[in-house]
């Protein structure tokens, strides 16, 4: 049992630890192989929405694959079942008659717009246009690109330049952004990357305004603004929205979306380009040579249109808004215990409890696995909540009553 290798991992204290082993989910639980149950605190990777376990999602998964499991929507082929995933996605884009290309998750949305960014300007005749702006603390998947904006310094050691003409700015000042236009010429910037809420890099929701200002600016100065929605999207940010876009009115020229739209039943992503940026490619004549063998898979476009069928269905957008509120309430008060500096929350069905010490958080991930609570640490010594919507306003009680004896144990 030693031959994975596993992502952000030591993994020789994972070989001498031994990994921790999940075999089988059930809503807001998960379960290891020896039969302990878990709070899920974290959906996963923030992305089981719907709950764990949907026969119904089973269901859709095996008729697909037995129908036909998967075919190339490379040239004029395509699929009747990504034909028809791709319209529904586009009907729920915030900008209307956006073009949707799908990837095998959000690391392959991220390249994708990259390009697709740098190409766009070649094709309005201003190939100078190729610097691609990140911001501090931001995460945008582990694909060349992605590591290169990425604002983790941690995560670019040891790789040297990836790519070259991408620059990061201070993830909370619109005026950073500004500085760096008078610094390099608006004429030489293709895009801006902003996650609507920073994930990986701790759970940090955008102050008041910035957003709307920094998707000003890029108006203002032609640039390309990209909205990394990989965590954010298809209800995570919720306020009765399908995207954070919706919900603080960005009209992104670009989505990069994965994680909710399949809730992790599959591998699946998609990048959602608004018009403009696809009128070039769609007028007849200009090719973009770029796409993924498994780009728009057969299964894992069935899986995503019975998720959005569950979420339509049960009104999950709504749940998800009462999550919002119910972690807020239920969360707030650690702020109060010695081992907690903050705590992050009341933006969308996500909360960061901000450790003092940042060194604490392993230590209170193994706390907390002992109180029957599955989480994981973000950024510098937060621990991550983003439960699926499913979870009710009293599990929601008891993962707070559970954190909060995990952390006074430390």
């Amino acid at each position: 049992m030693g031959s994975l290798w596993h992502g952000f991992a030591d993994m020789g204290a994972v070989t001498q630890s031994g990994p921790f082993v999940i075999t089988r989910g059930d809503g807001t639980r998960i379960y290891d192989d020896k039969g302990n149950e878990y709070i899920d605190a974290t959906a996963g990777l923030w992305f089981t929405n719907i709950g764990h376990g949907r026969t119904e999602m089973a269901e859709a998964i095996a008729k697909q694959a037995s129908t036909i499991a998967h075919y190339s929507n490379f040239g004029d082929f395509a699929s009747d079942v990504t034909l028809e995933l791709a319209e529904r996605v586009a009907a729920i884009s915030p900008v209307p008659g956006s073009k949707v290309m799908f990837t095998m998750g959000g690391s392959d949305s991220v390249d994708s717009a990259f390009k697709l960014a740098r190409r766009y300007w070649v094709e309005q005749g201003r190939p100078t246009k190729k610097i691609v702006v990140g911001r501090t603390k931001a995460y945008h998947g582990m694909h060349a690109a992605g590591t290169s904006l990425a604002g983790i310094p941690a995560n670019g050691e040891g790789y040297g330049e990836l790519l070259p003409d991408t620059e990061t700015i201070d993830w909370d000042d619109a005026k950073s952004l500004l500085g760096l236009i008078e610094r390099v010429g608006a004429d030489n910037i293709a895009a801006f990357f902003a996650e609507p809420i920073i994930g990986a890099g701790g759970v940090y929701l955008p102050p008041e305004g910035y957003l709307r200002e920094v998707r000003d600016i890029c108006r203002e100065h032609d640039i390309l603004f990209v909205a990394d929605e990989v965590v954010t999207g298809f209800g995570r940010i919720a306020a009765n929205e399908w995207f954070a876009s919706g919900r603080f009115d960005l009209q992104p020229d670009m989505m990069t979306t994965a994680k909710g739209l399949t809730s992790g039943y599959v591998p699946m992503g998609a990048l959602i380009v608004a018009p403009k940026v696809a009128e070039p490619f769609f007028a007849g004549g200009t090719w973009w040579r770029h796409g993924y063998t498994y780009g728009g898979h057969n299964v894992s476009a069935a899986a995503a249109l019975t998720n959005l069928d569950i979420i339509e269905r049960e009104g999950l957008l709504d749940e998800a808004n009462r999550v919002e509120a119910d972690l807020a309430q239920a969360f707030s008060p650690l702020t109060e215990l010695e081992t907690v500096s903050e705590v992050r929350t009341g933006t969308g069905a996500v909360t960061a409890v901000q450790l003092a010490d940042p060194s604490n958080a392993m230590p209170a991930i193994a706390r907390l696995r002992e109180h029957g609570v599955s989480s994981r640490a973000a950024g510098q010594g937060a621990l991550q909540i983003s439960p699926a919507f499913v979870m009710t306003t009293e599990e929601i009680g008891e993962m707070a009553d559970r954190f909060t004896k995990a952390l006074n144990e430390l």
